[in-house]
C-alpha cells in the first residue's frame, strides 16, 4: 500500500457511505448555518455531487459504499495524473477549503485551521503544528490556489515530508 493511500485511510473509519456525506448538517452547524438557508442547500448540493462522483468513480462493485481498497485504488489512479482531477474531486477540494476558511476571506489562517481540526477530533497542538508546517511557519498565505497544491500533494505524493501531508491537521500517519 502506498503512502498516499495510508495517509487518506487514517482519515476513514472503514468505508464511506452516503450517510457520511449526508452529514452536511454537521458541517453547517460548525459554521452556524441553520434551517433551509441558501448556504445549507449549497453545502448539501456540493456534498451530493462529491458523493455521486466518488461513487461512480470508486464504487467498483456498486454496493453503495466505497471501501478502503476502492478508495485507495481511486486515489492511486488520481496520483498518476493529478493535473486532471475528476470534477467531484475539485468540488471536494473546494468544499474542504471553504469549510476551513471560516472567515470567507479567501485564505486559511491558523486559528481557522485549528478550530476546524479540533472540531474533527485533532488535538489543538497537533493541528497547530500541522498548520505551521504547511504554512512554513506562517510565512505562506494559504489561499485556495496554495491549498489546491497541497491537496494534490496529500493525495499524490510519496514524500513523507511533503507539506500537503498536513492539510487535515495530522502530523503522523503511523
Amino acid at each position: 500500500m502506498n503512502l498516499s493511500c495510508l495517509k487518506s485511510i487514517k482519515l476513514l473509519k472503514s468505508s464511506l457511505k452516503f450517510s457520511l456525506f449526508d452529514s452536511s448538517q454537521r458541517f453547517c452547524n460548525l459554521r452556524g448555518w441553520s434551517g433551509d438557508s441558501e448556504k445549507v442547500e449549497k453545502t448539501r448540493s456540493c456534498l451530493l455531487k462529491v458523493w455521486d462522483g466518488l461513487q461512480s468513480g470508486a464504487d467498483k462493485d456498486q454496493d453503495g459504499q466505497v471501501t478502503q481498497d476502492e478508495w485507495c485504488a481511486m486515489w492511486d489512479e488520481f496520483s498518476k495524473n493529478p493535473s486532471a482531477p475528476q470534477e467531484w474531486q475539485t468540488h471536494y477540494m473546494n468544499f474542504m477549503f471553504d469549510l476551513v476558511d471560516t472567515s470567507g476571506d479567501g485564505s486559511i489562517d491558523e486559528a481557522e485551521f485549528c478550530e476546524v481540526c479540533q472540531n474533527n477530533g485533532v488535538p489543538a497542538a497537533e493541528a497547530a503544528d500541522a498548520y505551521k508546517r504547511f504554512s512554513k511557519g506562517g510565512t505562506v498565505q494559504v489561499s485556495r490556489d496554495e491549498f489546491a497544491k497541497y491537496w494534490v500533494e496529500f493525495f499524490a505524493s510519496e514524500d513523507p515530508l511533503a507539506l500537503g501531508n498536513f492539510i487535515f491537521g495530522k502530523t503522523s500517519f503511523n
